[in-house]
């Protein structure tokens, strides 16, 4: 017992001073909060309304088959570049062919006819003016002539008709671009208005994007956007207001927006998704300075005050 109470002073002191030790650090230490400090520097406020999209290309040409018939000839596939006014398609059919050869007969008849009825004008003239046959057989060998002039007007008119539709067998490309539908096949049969091809202009691109109703009176022609591509999110490009669409979608509540990209955008295809932020505002950096100034001179001149009146 005597040698515990010899013993136990000595643990003692050394258990409260590492009691305190532990409370001194927890003090000076535990609660500290480590703290990095840098150079405070002036940058612009941007406000922006958020928006989504798609790509959309500036010039697109859904052409279709005009008549039925089965295709012949196959000039580009679906993925392959044309020129302007490239045959893409061919395909026969018989209705314009035989329009074609109907309206070419009746062109011949009808120039025959023509002739005859000047001859007979011309020999009704002659004899008129030997007194074999009265005014009246003139002016009626004229009237015929007259006609079969008309005639013969309508008749190359109408073979002018059918000779456009017959080209219309012949599938064109209307503008340089690619071909972003073409899967048929020669021997496919092709029915009258399938479209057979579509071709995208590749050297113009519009972002077409949904504003809410509540922003759309924010956006204006002419302000400037930032863009981004969900294929490349870690890129952003500059565009430009183009077009807003005066009309609210009334179940989605968004109007159409449609943007112009003032940066070359040689990668973006015709649908891709897109995100867009169109600047509504800005506070440049000197308005934050001179801000900043003037709550400084305000505050000086409170604490002016409240020395003043202690």
């Amino acid at each position: 017992m005597q040698n515990l109470q010899k013993i136990f002073p000595k643990y003692s002191i050394a258990l409260g001073a590492l009691f305190l030790l532990t409370v001194a650090y927890l003090i000076v230490r535990g609660n500290s909060i480590e703290v990095e400090s840098g150079e405070v520097r002036y940058q612009e406020l941007v406000q922006a309304v958020y928006a989504t999209g798609f790509v959309e290309a500036t010039s697109v040409a859904s052409l279709s088959a005009e008549y039925s018939g089965t295709i012949d000839f196959v000039g580009a596939r679906e993925g392959e570049a044309v020129r302007k006014g490239q045959k893409i398609l061919s395909f026969q059919s018989p209705r314009p062919v035989f329009a074609v050869s109907e309206a070419r007969a009746a062109l011949a008849e009808q120039r025959a006819a023509l002739k005859d009825a000047e001859l007979n004008y011309a020999r009704k003239s002659n004899l008129f003016g030997q007194g074999a046959v009265s005014r009246q057989d003139v002016d009626g060998a004229e009237k015929s002539r007259d006609q079969a002039v008309e005639m013969l007007r309508q008749r190359e008119f109408r073979l002018r008709m059918v000779e456009d539709d017959l080209g219309k067998l012949t599938v064109r490309a209307p503008f340089a671009g690619m071909l972003t539908l073409q899967d048929v096949k020669k021997g496919d049969y092709v029915s009258a208005g399938t479209v057979v091809a579509t071709v995208v202009d590749t050297t113009g691109y519009v972002i077409s994007v949904e504003v809410d109703e509540l922003d759309v009176p924010r956006v204006r022609v002419g302000q400037k956007a930032v863009i981004a591509f969900d294929a490349w999110p870690e890129r952003r490009f500059s565009s430009v207001v183009s077009r807003v669409v005066p009309m609210t979608d009334r179940v989605t509540k968004t109007s159409k927006v449609y943007l112009t990209p003032t940066d070359t955008l040689d990668l973006i295809q015709e649908g891709m998704t897109a995100t867009a932020n169109i600047v509504y505002n800005v506070k440049s950096r000197r308005f934050w300075s001179e801000r900043d100034q003037c709550l400084k001179r305000a505050a000086g001149a409170l604490f002016g005050a409240l020395l003043r009146v202690d």
